[in-house]
């Protein structure tokens, strides 16, 4: 399905801005699949969080691997991949997810893949963001998804990074200086529908219920570890994840009206919770949607007679 990301072939070139939103993310797969089906060539990726992730696995031709993989996540096996973190700073540490990661797709170095990316990432103490365009791939993808409170701060040389989402949602930046056709940016804190979309009802209705069971067994220890308060267990990844998406969205806005892309695809925020990457397959679907939508409307308008 995925092209090889470092092919000659004569196509419009692209640099690809991919933002963060945790598994709304994984409608970057969708956006990709239509870029590739109507003959764009990416030829720069700058990602954040979930879309330095994305980017990355798709600048390292791991993509379809990645995404079959995502298709068979179910919500017990998500809750697999948390390692419990008993640091103060974060419930998780994330190197479990990662290491799988790596397993899956290998770890190649930035600057030997076969078209620019970067992953952007959050320096706490110097208050600022970082582009990470060197060294272990993973080791920036690692720094760029590490959400505050959720997952553990990462420490490259002196730096102490956290998810990029804190200061730039959809880097459009790092790609100004590429001689690419066109820019599209692809941002998932989009305009929230007006109905967010229900969930899909579990494939066996039997086993559902001691399902939530297993889930909830699994919150109410984790949190009863970190000596959280009842009252806060059920809602804690709530509001952290609507936390952020409030602020990456008016971030968002800010940083598209100082550089706007030539093409510019919105995902709805009220799609998913940040969590929710069981629901892969009806993600990469709107990413396919919307990703159609924004295209057809900027070839319309390129191919449109001059009055």
């Amino acid at each position: 399905m995925f092209s090889d990301p470092g092919s000659t072939m004569s196509k419009p070139t692209v640099s690809l801005v991919l933002g963060s939103g945790g598994a709304r993310g994984l409608a970057h797969i969708g956006v990709l699949e239509v870029l590739v089906e109507r003959g764009f060539a990416v030829r720069s990726i700058a990602g954040t969080s979930m879309g330095a992730l994305v980017g990355g696995v798709y600048a390292a031709g791991g993509l379809q691997v990645y995404t079959d993989w995502v298709l068979a996540l179910e919500r017990m096996d998500v809750l697999r991949l948390l390692d419990l973190s008993f640091a103060r700073n974060s419930l998780f540490r994330g190197e479990r997810v990662i290491g799988a990661l790596r397993q899956l797709i290998g770890d190649p170095d930035i600057e030997s893949l076969p078209l620019s990316f970067t992953a952007v990432a959050t320096d706490l103490e110097r208050g600022r963001e970082v582009w990470l365009r060197r060294g272990p791939m993973f080791a920036a993808i690692h720094a760029s998804i590490a959400m505050p409170m959720i997952f553990a701060p990462v420490h490259l040389g002196d730096r102490l990074l956290v998810d990029g989402g804190l200061v730039n949602p959809v880097p459009v930046s790092p790609t100004l200086s590429d001689l690419t056709d066109l820019t599209v940016a692809v941002n998932v804190n989009g305009k929230s529908l007006p109905q967010p979309p229900a969930a899909p009802l579990p494939q066996a209705a039997e086993s559902a219920a001691p399902r939530r069971d297993l889930i909830r067994r699994f919150i109410d220890d984790l949190q009863s570890r970190r000596g959280r308060p009842e009252e806060v267990r059920s809602g804690l990844f709530d509001i952290v994840s609507r936390s952020m998406d409030t602020m990456e969205s008016a971030i968002a806005r800010y940083r598209l009206a100082a550089y706007s892309p030539d093409v510019l695809i919105e995902v709805p925020r009220n799609l998913c919770a940040f969590h929710e990457f069981h629901r892969a397959r009806e993600l990469i679907a709107a990413g396919r949607h919307h990703a159609a939508l924004a295209l057809d409307t900027w070839e319309n308008g390129r191919l449109r007679p001059r009055s």
